[in-house]
């Protein structure tokens, strides 16, 4: 725990994590900036409240001077550490972190930590209820949408911080510890943030960068990225596996989901496949990934395998909206690449009326084009990156441009027939026309029963 009393420390990006960060530095005795690139009119709501704390704002842009004169900056994880005022100040030996990694210095009890291109926030709120059920004290939070600072108060020393991160609040971690960690799988995500696959994959990898041979690391062992992590991982090894039994961990077995704790333990009988109340196979893997990582915890296999009968969809994952005039309605606006649109896409077998769009990854379309021709009927493409998309896939399916999310809805309600599926799973992040995956999940939803009148 660092001493923050009468320290000068900026914190840069607004967003929630950061004005969490902003608020927790102050309540500590810090001399507290925030720095933002958006307008002060932009960030109209957040201002007063900064101010009346005492907190000083850079609104408009970055200046390097603020930058220089701070004895730690806390970066939000929108931004990019390429960012050139943060460029410099490292190189002055100003330390630059993370509200990550701020956040778990401070957590009383026990780190658990789950990082992974799809299935994050699905697997980290089922781990959370399995420990519940168990009985074992543990709280939520991380980028499924409580800041990590936000859990200090309420953290305690018997009890765990059950945590989704993502590949940019790794990137600015130096000692952030889980005592569990998992990657759940590495597919090409972020490429316009971190330049290629390999990068992205190493800073998922910093989540076990701190354990040693008392922790755990869970892996997925049908995904080649993240096999290969084990290798560099100092901790004991735990697998989750669709294709085959693992000699500790989770994996399916005659129609069973199994568990074993170790190379000498017996295997476990947690939930029957048929008992799983999620769509998809995806989400199988997510199940494994949770049992491998609770049972590490200390729940009881009972109590796991009834958290996963009661479990329901997280909302904007695979979610189901309604159903009108025969056809249903699903929200995977969590889809924000193209893996987690493949898998979507997969969970159901045909008819498939596909919205496709946002902003650009950096990721080719193309790879879905066989499940295209077998499943989808049309697609429906909006915002910037839909001219990229109905280039790469003209002449593999029907694609409607609609541009807006509102004409695609109406569009595919128009074309679809009854027992076919209308699926939001964009495989695009959502900051060219929605401030975040959610608002445009809550949109969708809301134009879809307004279908219903």
């Amino acid at each position: 725990m660092m001493e923050l009393k009468g320290k000068r420390v900026l914190v840069v990006g607004l967003g929630k994590s950061g004005l969490a960060a902003a608020l927790f530095l102050r309540r500590q005795g810090a001399q507290v900036t925030v720095s933002d690139v958006r307008s002060a009119e932009s960030l109209a709501k957040e201002i007063p409240a900064l101010l009346e704390e005492g907190i000083m704002v850079e609104a408009g842009g970055h200046g390097l001077l603020t930058f220089r004169k701070q004895d730690l900056i806390v970066v939000s994880p929108g931004v990019p550490l390429e960012t050139p005022e943060l460029a410099q100040v490292r190189a002055f030996g100003i330390p630059v972190i993370g509200e990550l990694e701020l956040a778990a210095r401070y957590l009383k009890g026990r780190i658990l930590a789950i990082t992974g291109s799809n299935g994050k926030t699905t697997t980290t709120t089922l781990v959370g209820e399995m420990l519940k059920e168990s009985g074992v004290v543990a709280q939520v939070g991380g980028n499924i949408g409580v800041p990590v600072v936000e859990l200090i108060d309420t953290s305690r020393e018997d009890g765990w911080s059950v945590l989704e991160v993502s590949s940019f609040q790794l990137e600015t971690t130096a000692e952030f510890h889980p005592v569990i960690a998992a990657i759940l799988n590495i597919t090409p995500d972020h490429l316009d943030r971190h330049g290629n696959l390999e990068n992205y994959a190493l800073a998922k990898e910093r989540i076990f960068a701190a354990q040693g041979a008392d922790d755990a690391v869970v892996l997925n062992a049908d995904n080649a990225r993240t096999e290969q992590a084990a290798a560099r991982s100092r901790s004991r090894v735990f697998w989750f596996s669709m294709e085959h039994d693992v000699e500790q961990g989770a994996w399916v077995e005659n129609g069973w989901v199994m568990y074993r704790g170790g190379c000498d333990a017996e295997a476990e009988k947690i939930v029957p496949l048929a008992k799983i109340p999620l769509k998809g196979e995806h989400n199988v893997e997510n199940v494994l990934a949770a049992v491998s990582v609770a049972r590490q915890a200390g729940a009881a296999a009972e109590a796991v395998g009834r958290a996963i009968e009661k479990f329901q969809a997280v909302e904007h994952r695979l979610e189901f909206v309604a159903t009108v005039n025969g056809v249903d309605y699903y929200n995977d606006s969590k889809a924000t690449n193209v893996d987690a649109t493949e898998k979507a896409v997969a969970a159901f077998q045909s008819g498939v009326h596909l919205i496709l769009g946002g902003k650009d990854k950096g990721s080719p379309y193309t790879v879905l084009n066989d499940l295209l021709r077998e499943r989808v009927r049309a697609v429906y493409t909006i915002g910037a990156a839909a001219e990229k998309i109905e280039s790469e896939l003209r002449g593999v399916v029907t694609i409607y441009s609609c541009m807006t999310l509102e004409h695609a809805v109406n569009a595919a309600a128009a074309a679809a027939r009854p027992g076919e599926v209308v699926l939001l799973a964009p495989a695009c992040s959502s900051y060219d026309q929605f401030e975040n995956y959610e608002q445009r999940g809550r949109n969708f939803k809301e134009l879809v029963k307004a279908l219903l009148t």
